[in-house]
């Protein structure tokens, strides 16, 4: 384990894992403390896909505002939800759409985040999401070992709002420092200008809308939903309005139960596809990005226009 480099201070208020090393005992122990972390509201950092994201319990409220608060983010903008299987999609989301469905089995794991109605069951707090939920599964092997252990995570570009996204440890830690409990170390992810995951959503429409251009073209997309719209402008922001905020008022009373529940799918499930069972009213829910009108942004890359979820990562 290197717990900081050499340059940091003996202490600097946070845990720090060098998870290149080809050492099974150290990911085990960062993965461990990443746990430890989200189970006691904190925030960690770890890696994804596109760049590295602030994680924290899903189904904390308390937790997910922290999140907010450290990247000086408001309600309005909650992040997405991060899942280690597509098969959770069903937990989490109602009234999933053939196209979606089709879509997250072509491009799940990768940069690919929807955005569904969320199930109406589902205690949690992320924001005004309007009844709605941003989902992906990250294309990064770590990320996904993490998401096993804790359930699903709100997931955030590790940055503080308005500054350039993480694509190291280091360029983390600059910004965010001892705000965040741990920080996993995987080296740097990408090159600059790293494109976010492309934004999906299906609340408006079966057919799909783009609400945000990234690592997956729409061109790319319709060769699974040749109807999917585009209503991002040549200049890269969606010509839609924002949904209106909403009163923010979900509980979380049930939600320890909900989150074993999810994370008991988890091991039962394969990770194969995600599954074309309609969700029954037996199963939990999960909530995330809203949208009476397609909002534009979400968790891969921040971006500085007003959007329902924060896209980063």
């Amino acid at each position: 384990m290197s717990a900081v480099p050499h340059d940091e201070p003996e202490d600097p208020g946070y845990r720090r894992w060098d998870c290149m090393v080809e050492d099974p005992e150290v990911l085990v122990r960062a993965e461990a403390d990443a746990r430890t972390a989200i189970v006691a509201g904190e925030c960690i950092v770890l890696p994804t896909d596109t760049v590295y994201g602030i994680g924290a319990d899903a189904f904390n409220a308390a937790a997910v505002q922290r999140l907010l608060d450290i990247k000086v983010r408001g309600r309005d903008m909650p992040p997405p939800v991060l899942i280690a299987e597509p098969t959770l999609i069903r937990a989490l989301a109602t009234d999933i759409p053939d196209e979606a469905r089709q879509l997250v089995a072509a491009h799940w794991p990768g940069p690919l985040t929807i955005i569904l109605k969320r199930q109406p069951s589902l205690k949690m707090d992320l924001g005004d999401t309007e009844g709605t939920v941003a989902l992906r599964v990250p294309d990064h092997e770590l990320a996904r070992d993490i998401l096993r252990a804790t359930g699903p995570m709100a997931v955030s570009s590790a940055n503080v709002s308005g500054l350039p996204a993480a694509l190291t440890c280091d360029d983390a830690v600059g910004q965010l420092g001892a705000s965040v409990a741990v920080y996993l170390d995987v080296g740097r992810l990408g090159e600059d200008g790293q494109p976010a995951s492309t934004i999906v959503d299906f609340t408006q429409a079966d057919h799909g809308q783009v609400l945000r251009r990234g690592a997956l073209s729409a061109a790319v997309l319709r060769e699974i939903s040749p109807d999917l719209e585009d209503l991002v402008a040549d200049g890269g922001e969606a010509e839609v309005q924002e949904a209106p905020e909403g009163d923010g008022k979900t509980g979380v009373g049930d939600a320890e139960v909900i989150k074993q529940e999810i994370l008991a799918t988890e091991l039962d499930e394969s990770a194969d596809e995600p599954s074309t069972d309609e969700p029954s009213t037996d199963e939990p829910a999960v909530d995330e990005p809203s949208t009476d009108e397609p909002s534009s942004t979400h968790p891969d890359h921040d971006s500085d226009q007003p959007n329902l979820f924060e896209q980063r990562t």
